[in-house]
């Protein structure tokens, strides 16, 4: 009985020091990892990279320094390794089971915080939407409509699907279609038409305004009208030529073609 007390205190005294041993490592290393991290928040190189890359970096590396620690302190209390990393693999397993479009969601944001297919500020098209981006996250992207609405898209969306950068670009092009009747002169049709365009002060004189025949209609002829003005002009031009165009086809007495008319009896 005597043997089996003394083997039992000489185990808690053991077990005793192992505990109080990973109770140091684990409030020494808290403390560590706090100041590392601290001097990576200070540092000069996270200040200029983007917040939100710069966000997920601090967290990753936050992370992996709890995972160091964690590890460390399992081997300090004699759990044997072999089993802590088959219980770590199940558990990954299990969790990514339950969590594939958060993980997709999340490799998506990494995919578009390196390759940058667009920024924030920029006004995109893409799944089933467009807006302006707000904010680009590790797991949704932020949009907010014309109309002040604000739009949650998961980014696996994104990086899955054609997306169209609207404002990529400092110039873009108004491109409108009208139909005047066949008895107008192409050449002066083209005249009025490339004169408004002109005349408006946001359209850019390189490249020129151009208009020509499209294609024919039922009587007369469907002409295009090509604008370049700047990105953030594009709709006071689309607008000012919506409203002057058919005003100076009016004025120059170019009606638009006659429609036909059935007559049943």
């Amino acid at each position: 009985m005597q043997e089996f007390f003394n083997k039992a205190v000489d185990l808690c005294t053991q077990a005793g020091g192992k505990v109080i041993l990973a109770l140091v490592v684990f409030i020494v290393g808290r403390i560590i990892i706090g100041k590392i991290m601290k001097l990576i928040s200070k540092g000069k190189m996270i200040s200029k990279v983007d917040p939100t890359a710069a966000s997920f970096f601090k967290n990753a590396v936050k992370i992996g320094l709890y995972v160091i620690l964690v590890v460390s302190i399992i081997g300090i209390l004699g759990v044997p390794m072999a089993s802590v990393v088959a219980v770590i693999a199940s558990c990954g397993v299990a969790v990514g089971l339950a969590l594939q479009g958060a993980l997709g969601n999340l490799a998506g944001g990494i995919m578009l915080l390196i390759f940058r297919p667009f920024a924030v500020g920029d006004y995109i098209v893409g799944a089933g939407t467009e807006g302006n981006v707000k904010e680009i996250g590790l797991f949704y992207t932020i949009l907010m409509t014309n109309d002040n609405q604000k739009i949650t898209i998961p980014n696996s969306a994104l990086t899955g699907g054609n997306v169209t950068d609207v404002t990529a670009a400092a110039t873009r092009r108004v491109d409108l279609t009208f139909n005047v009747a066949g008895s107008v002169p192409i050449k002066e049709a083209e005249a009025v038409l490339i004169s408004v365009m002109e005349g408006n002060e946001k359209v850019l004189t390189d490249p020129a305004p151009f208009a020509a025949p499209l294609e024919p209609v039922s009587g007369g002829l469907k002409y295009v009208t090509r604008a370049w003005c700047k990105t953030s002009d594009y709709w006071d031009v689309y607008f000012a030529l919506m409203r002057d165009i058919p005003t100076a086809l009016g004025e120059n007495k170019m009606a638009g073609p006659a429609s036909s008319v059935t007559i049943r009896k």
